[in-house]
């Protein structure tokens, strides 16, 4: 069931939340978190649908702030869906007119949950210091995606000069399968590891953030090449045995080469958004691994030349 409320107030949106808690006996209570998306109304609908996937995993309270003619007069149209109409928890989509979209923390705090976790997904053109957006400063998490903006690379790196803990983004989540595949090669006997290779479409930040990933872990020297992508197309560990490479040409399924073993095929499908939001619900507290590959990645850019 879904209920709409056109040109509407907080107040009359909190009297409706818990008329619709007590129908159906509980609501937001078993909510472990509220997760609030700062969107327009060209993105709000991929973004809740990937909400709605990841909240099969964390039921979540879904806030949808949907920015609206930044001319026009002051209003809110809220759109209220019970629990089990578009996921488990409650979602509320909130289009906020004029003024209100620049002041969205004033939207959101009286509908938050008490004592659950706040986390901000910003699915289009994020703030350049999230942690210092009004809706930034509620959240626990504060989730970014530069891909989605015109130039990507110095997208995350205006961000990673202002990070906070609690900051993360997308592209680095994507690259979960490429690192948990690149260290697993190490598992077995692969020789002393003198360098490698990562190759992806230009200004892919994935990419750099992978070249930093391994830069730091390993501590060697990573070049960086450019590919016709989709995304990260291969990356090369160089051993004294030989070396050790993963290439994905169609971005699904990957070719793992090893010295004296037969060529492996491996599953490595790019990630969907809701894939990589459901892994950041995961934790709540700040990713340092993250904080320390990002800002490698800066000085990395700065050594070779590249714009940082």
């Amino acid at each position: 069931m879904t209920l709409y409320l056109p040109r509407t107030t907080t107040s009359q949106i909190t009297e409706a939340l818990t008329a619709e808690r007590h129908s159906v006996g509980g609501g937001a209570m078993n909510m472990v978190l509220t997760l609030v998306i700062v969107t327009d109304e060209a993105d709000h609908y991929d973004a809740v649908r990937a909400a709605t996937e990841a909240g099969r995993e964390h039921p979540s309270r879904v806030l949808a702030l949907i920015r609206r003619d930044p001319g026009a007069e002051p209003a809110i149209d809220a759109e209220i869906r019970r629990p089990g109409t578009s996921g488990p928890g409650e979602a509320l989509l909130l289009r906020l007119y004029g003024p209100l979209g620049e002041h969205a923390d004033s939207v959101v705090t009286p509908l938050l949950v008490p004592d659950a976790p706040v986390v901000a997904w910003w699915p289009g053109a994020g703030p350049v210091d999230p942690a210092a957006d009004p809706v930034g400063r509620l959240a626990h998490r504060r989730i970014t995606d530069a891909l989605r903006s015109a130039d990507p690379v110095k997208d995350l790196l205006e961000r990673v000069r202002r990070y906070a803990p609690g900051d993360t983004d997308l592209t680095w989540t994507r690259l979960t399968p490429w690192r948990s595949l690149l260290a697993s090669t190490m598992d077995q006997p692969c020789g002393w590891i003198t360098g490698a290779e990562v190759s992806a479409e230009a200004r892919y930040p994935s990419a750099d953030l992978l070249v930093a990933w391994l830069s730091d872990q390993l501590e060697v020297p990573v070049e960086r090449k450019v590919s016709n992508g989709p995304g990260i197309t291969g990356a090369t560990l160089i051993s004294d045995s030989g070396d050790i490479s993963i290439e994905r040409l169609d971005g699904r399924v990957a070719t793992l080469s090893r010295p004296g073993q037969p060529d492996q095929k491996v599953a490595l499908a790019r990630r969907r958004a809701a894939e990589a939001l459901a892994e950041e619900l995961r934790r709540l507290d700040a990713d340092e691994i993250y904080e320390r590959t990002a800002k490698h990645m800066t000085t990395l850019l700065k050594t070779s030349g590249a714009p940082a």
